[in-house]
């Protein structure tokens, strides 16, 4: 005899977010947030909103559990917001302590990551009982969700159910989760195996937490890190805090390392902002490359500064010896120039908006600048610069790029690199994914998406919902720029999916 398992009926309106990170948090607050700060098209409720999310981190994410100290938050304050439009709702959260984590070199405090997932988790727990004033209930599912579908047919559901259809999703546990919307916080990739060394004894694939990577490393073995990007840096300095007294080597394909945290100062951008880039589309159709290479060279018109000089000291750095380059980045976190600065804020600001107005040739005139970019959006802060500047000043640190082989030799590591061969005791791979990348425990739910006709996969990576009940946030957001995202990125992206869970479907 057939028996045929009831389908989980869903309230009136039920959200699912799948990912308990900082984008769920981000999203979460905008939600418990009326609009326009009065109650006009607050969230209708009642209703439930489920949280997914197996990690024991939850509402930390991958980045920010439970780490050593010397693992910083990357950016300063004013850049690290979850709350959209309010870049100072962190700062005030941190309150007294920030004055325990100044970077001297930098002016700012720069805190473990571990004390901004106490802020996230914060952040998530007032969000989640001001959503429970409002009548709506908010539970967290230990597990992961591997597939998605729709359900149609009247005959099939029951309760009131306003689009005519609903979704359902399953997880790990053999469960089934009825929703009317669903939110994709996932995160970001996972770091990619380039060398295929994965499962040989000495090789760490993914460093976090540090506090327990780091750990079997003996203190006088030579360590090689795959990689020259922040998380690099990340294992470098920890390195450094552990006492490590071994050789340390970056193994970088372009030697590049990021540049460094110039102090804030006290200018905002005039022209290269989103509302003149808005108005560039509405004039003319389309925002190139060129339009945005002008708005950058009116901002430094407007403060005395040589475009030229900017671009030709931007083209000539990555032909620079690594050391010397590291040192006059360190030397120059009190410039005054703006170039970088405005840049920089740009990159993160402005880039996500207008990457999606640009002709695809210009994109990929801006993807042949990939590591340039990188490193000037994302920079290293002044404190870890000052750690790396004194290993490599003592040659405990050294630069190799031009990698081409790292292979297991006799219970060590063979390293082929353009200059020659080297070997190691231990290898880390410090390899950031790419943006778009599909994180390894969301596969399934991908694929599901898009075998179901809810999402499809976007050329350049990502994925792009095909059904207005799905929402994607975060650097799995098909045609996104390949700058990985941004907590302001995310804020905004979290903001504008509030605004769409707000509005009944068309």
């Amino acid at each position: 005899m057939d028996v045929t398992t009831p389908t989980p009926t869903p309230t009136p309106t039920a959200i699912a977010v799948v990912g308990g990170g900082a984008a769920a948090v981000a999203l979460l607050d905008a939600l418990a947030a009326p609009e326009d700060g009065g109650g006009a098209g607050a969230l209708d409720g009642p209703g439930t909103i489920t949280v997914f999310e197996p990690s024991p981190n939850l509402w930390r994410g991958r980045p920010y559990g439970p780490d050593l100290d010397s693992v910083l938050v990357n950016s300063p304050p004013a850049i690290m917001s979850v709350r959209h439009g309010d870049p100072d709702h962190y700062a005030d959260w941190l309150g007294e302590r920030a004055a325990d984590h100044m970077d001297e070199l930098f002016d700012r405090p720069l805190v473990p990551r571990a004390l901004y997932g106490a802020y996230l988790t914060h952040t998530a727990e007032k969000a989640v009982a001001a959503l429970a004033e409002r009548g709506w209930s908010v539970r967290v599912v230990p597990a992961r969700v591997t597939g998605a579908d729709r359900v149609t047919g009247a005959d099939r559901v029951t309760g009131a159910d306003r689009s005519g259809a609903h979704l359902i999703l399953r997880t790990d546990d053999g469960q089934e989760h009825a929703a009317t919307r669903v939110a994709l916080c996932v995160g970001a990739g996972s770091p990619p195996d380039l060398y295929g060394l994965a499962g040989t004894p000495g090789f760490t694939a993914d460093p976090y937490p540090l506090a327990d990577t780091l750990g079997g490393i003996p203190a006088g073995s030579d360590v090689a890190v795959i990689g020259s990007g922040l998380t690099a840096v990340d294992v470098v300095v920890s390195l450094a805090a552990r006492g490590h007294r071994g050789r340390i080597t970056l193994l970088s394909r372009t030697g590049v390392l990021p540049y460094v945290w110039q102090r804030p100062v006290d200018r905002r951008p005039r022209h290269l902002t989103a509302e003149r880039v808005a108005e560039l589309h509405a004039a003319h159709g389309t925002v190139t490359l060129d339009d945005l290479t002008g708005l950058l060279r009116s901002e430094l018109a407007d403060a005395g500064e040589d475009f030229d000089a900017f671009v030709a000291e931007l083209q000539a750095a990555p032909a620079e010896d690594p050391v010397r380059r590291h040192r006059s980045r360190l030397a120059a976190v009190d410039d005054p120039r703006i170039g970088r600065r405005v840049l920089q804020g740009a990159a993160h600001a402005v880039g996500p908006y207008a990457w999606r107005l640009l002709p695809e040739a210009d994109r990929a005139r801006l993807r042949d600048h990939f590591r340039t970019a990188v490193g000037l959006a994302s920079p290293m802060v002044p404190v870890n610069a000052a750690v790396l500047m004194g290993l490599m000043d003592s040659g405990q640190l050294t630069v190799a790029s031009g990698v081409r082989a790292i292979e297991p030799a006799n219970g060590r590591f063979r390293v082929r690199c353009a200059d020659g061969e080297r070997t190691a005791d231990t290898v880390v791979n410090a390899v950031n994914p790419p943006p778009q990348a599909v994180p390894a425990g969301a596969r399934r739910l991908v694929d599901s998406l898009v075998d179901t006709g809810l999402a499809t996969l976007h050329p350049s990576g990502g994925l792009v919902p095909a059904d207005p009940r799905v929402h994607v946030i975060g650097d799995l957001t098909g045609g996104g720029p390949f700058i990985t995202s941004s907590i302001p990125g995310v804020a905004a992206q979290s903001s504008r999916t509030a605004q769409a869970l707000r509005s009944p479907l068309s």
